[in-house]
């Protein structure tokens, strides 16, 4: 019986033991997460190999100085092209209204943040934000993506307090459509109708097909140019005229008619 009784405390005292040292053990290094990477602002390597499209931005802020500022696009080369096939829209729609176009070709959500911190942004005083980004992350999944866009909306919101931000969708694209929209999905819950509000162009981007001269047969979708990718004139009147009574709201104003 003695004996009983110590084989007992023996393996008592083993399993005590190897409880303890599986509590001690150091646990296996984390690794970066593809989230971690979108919400931790880096510059784009682009601003230095192709500085271009990063100069023109700055440009556009500095001639921002001084004067007032009641919106402001946040955003890649979709918003950066606002000022291309979009010109005619932007000079009739947004400067009166006192815009900054903040895109940058190229961006993602991490090379947003980065100019959020980095450029000086500190005199300008934008009631309302729009914010379109996450197309140029097709390697990150959906809920990086989405993660990277809400610390830009958290970012915004510190930069400018009392802001009010349009959260746009991605829009389809050839290149990783699946993905987008399914951080579309993610995303569309950051609206809480106060300080945020979601505006989704997808259903107005209906899929379409087209046929080339050469009788090539190609799909994309409504309001997209040739690279299936970017907007084309048409594009960017969709994306305005589906925006237009938001503003007109959060700027206490009359709607301004599309000519």
């Amino acid at each position: 019986m003695r004996i009983f009784r110590v084989v007992i405390q023996l393996a008592l005292a083993c399993h005590l033991i190897a409880a303890v040292a599986q509590d001690v053990a150091p646990s296996a290094p984390l690794t970066p997460s593809a989230t971690e990477a979108t919400t931790q602002p880096v510059p784009n390597p682009r601003y230095q190999s192709k500085p271009g499209p990063y100069n023109a931005c700055c440009a556009r802020l500095a001639a921002a100085a001084g004067k007032p500022c009641d919106l402001i696009f946040i955003g890649d080369s979709i918003t950066d092209r606002w000022l291309g096939p979009g010109k005619d829209i932007w000079e009739r729609r947004y400067v009166p209204r006192h815009a900054l176009n903040f895109g940058c070709f190229a961006d993602q959500t991490q090379n947003v943040l980065w100019r959020l911190d980095h450029m000086d942004l500190a005199a300008l005083r934008p009631r309302v934000a729009v914010l379109l980004i996450g197309t140029n992350n097709a390697k990150d999944s959906p809920v990086a993506i989405a993660a990277g866009i809400k610390a830009i909306i958290l970012r915004t919101q510190g930069l400018f307090p009392g802001i009010t931000t349009i959260l746009v969708s991605i829009m389809p694209n050839q290149r990783a459509d699946a993905v987008m929209m399914a951080t579309n999905a993610i995303i569309s819950g950051y609206a809480d109708g106060r300080t945020v509000f979601w505006l989704d162009l997808v259903p107005a981007m209906a899929p379409v097909t087209t046929t080339a001269a050469d009788g090539t047969v190609a799909s994309s979708w409504k309001g997209l140019g040739s690279d299936r990718l970017h907007p084309d004139a048409s594009g960017y009147t969709l994306w305005s005229d589906a925006m237009e009574p938001l503003l007109t709201s959060m700027l206490d104003e009359k709607p301004m008619q599309q000519k």
